[in-house]
């Protein structure tokens, strides 16, 4: 599971980067077009894959953990998606970059030294 946590982590953060990279470059005027939706499904997608990987191998999904309460804010968020659009359009980039750092913080607690801990 380490070895998925750390290029979870990575590819999180080479999508996110890619597709702001794309959008900057691609739009200089910061006009808003389909590039950026695709953006949100790449990414997004990816990251509700990694999430099921989470759930099935029940790795760091304890009850009022922060990946629990995160998973459901997703769940409730994709399906309120007919309603709600323009608000997940404008919470969608935070959300990404928190799981992202939620990511890496993970990997951190993965990696640690048994004697680290105890410091």
């Amino acid at each position: 599971m380490k070895t998925f946590k750390t290029y979870d982590a990575w590819i999180s953060t080479g999508l996110i980067l890619s597709f702001v990279l794309i959008n900057i470059i691609d739009k200089p005027g910061g006009l808003i077009d389909s590039s950026i939706l695709i953006g949100y499904y790449v990414v997004g997608g990816w990251q509700v894959i990694s999430m099921l990987v989470h759930v099935r191998t029940h790795c760091f999904t304890e009850r009022r953990g922060a990946r629990y309460i995160y998973h459901w804010l997703t769940f409730i968020s994709l399906i309120a998606i007919p309603g709600s659009f323009w608000v997940l359009a404008f919470t969608a980039p935070f959300m990404a970059i928190y799981y992202t750092g939620l990511c890496f913080s993970e990997v951190r607690k993965m990696n640690q030294r048994p004697l680290d801990i105890l410091k």
